[in-house]
């Protein structure tokens, strides 16, 4: 028997909920998202060999002037220490013509990419510096987890079959390729870009559909580690609402409070209409200020005894009428006026009322 209330804490910590909205929202704050890497270099490698084969002429032309330029005009020629400084900034020039629009498309990419996975994020807190991140032990756990084994066979996979989709291509295209020494130089340099760009598209293409699998398994997990426990979610209830025990002695001053000023009102009431045990209503009318009766305090049970009694302590006259009691009580809250519905028999009940204080 002394075990059981061990056993109770220990599976209330288990994890086993999912992960509550505000979790979610911490978690995203500290830069931990499902996300995937190998979509980064999917969707990358695909722009990019896309990109190469709708522009390939004019990087070809680009490269040939660039290597013209550099053999021609200056190395083979005219090279001097007076030139060295306009060559290098030529050449720059002259390079970055070739490079710029494959880094454009590849920054690009990787800005999709990751915005089609998280979402516009900033995450200072993913950056910050902290020692625990150099814990031999916690970097050993890493290294030898069951997340660093999965990622290595991943890692075997993807080398397995992208050597077998460019080994397939190759293979197809063997007999072009025993042909290169044959044909003019510009034209092998056509056929082997365009078949490094078929290559590359493929493989671009094998790769997404894996990263696709892997983007399930990061989202996956990242859902498994996030879980929480039953008396995690309680501690986040008390953080975010409050102590439910504290909440509870609140409202219950609060009630006292509100019974307090209501009991106060009782002894400025006009008259109180009782059932006559079980319901008490006390009710205020000023023609000069209202535009009808006002319910100052009502109750039930051992509240409508305690209207009562204050009311014959103040001498507050108490008219017996149970139908409109119990209908006053129903239809209308403390500070609200009569309802429109029992004018008639509530002023019948205030004449009678101010028959007796006249004669009084």
């Amino acid at each position: 028997m002394p075990l059981l209330p061990i056993n109770l804490q220990f599976f209330s910590q288990e994890k086993t909920e999912k992960a509550t909205p505000k979790k979610r929202q911490e978690t995203r704050k500290k830069g931990q998202v499902a996300k995937s890497t190998d979509i980064n270099t999917a969707i990358i490698l695909l722009l990019v060999f896309i990109i190469l084969w709708l522009i390939g002429e004019y990087v070809g032309k680009r490269i040939f002037i660039f290597t013209q330029y550099m053999f021609q005009e200056y190395l083979l020629y005219s090279l001097s220490s007076e030139n060295v400084e306009s060559l290098f900034l030529e050449l720059t020039t002259q390079a970055v013509m070739i490079v710029a629009p494959i880094m454009l498309i590849a920054m690009l990419a990787g800005i999709l990419s990751n915005y089609l996975q998280v979402g516009f994020l900033f995450a200072p807190e993913a950056i910050k510096m902290k020692l625990s991140k150099l814990n031999p032990i916690q970097g050993f756990k890493r290294i030898y987890s069951i997340r660093a084994i999965v990622e290595l066979l991943k890692s075997l996979l993807k080398i397995c079959l992208v050597g077998l989709v460019t080994f397939t291509i190759l293979w197809y295209s063997i007999d072009q390729i025993l042909f290169l020494s044959l044909i003019p130089i510009a034209d092998s340099l056509v056929f082997v870009g365009s078949l490094t760009v078929t290559m590359g598209v493929a493989v671009s293409i094998l790769l997404i559909f894996l990263a696709v699998l892997d983007y399930m398994y990061q989202r996956y997990d990242h859902e498994k580690n996030i879980k929480m426990s039953k008396q995690d979610i309680k501690d986040e209830y008390k953080k975010t609402e409050g102590d439910p025990l504290i909440k509870s002695k609140i409202k219950e001053k609060q009630r006292q409070m509100a019974m307090k000023r209501m009991m106060q009102e009782v002894p400025k009431a006009d008259v109180v209409i009782t059932n006559p045990t079980h319901y008490a209503i006390a009710l205020k009318y000023d023609g000069d200020k209202m535009d009808a009766p006002v319910v100052v305090a009502k109750g039930v049970d051992f509240l409508a005894q305690k209207i009562k009694a204050i009311a014959k302590h103040h001498e507050i006259i108490t008219v017996e009428n149970r139908p409109l009691a119990r209908a006053l009580y129903d239809q209308a809250d403390i500070g609200d006026q009569v309802p429109e519905d029992l004018f008639k028999a509530v002023a019948e009940v205030l004449a009678y009322v101010y028959r007796i204080k006249n004669k009084v």
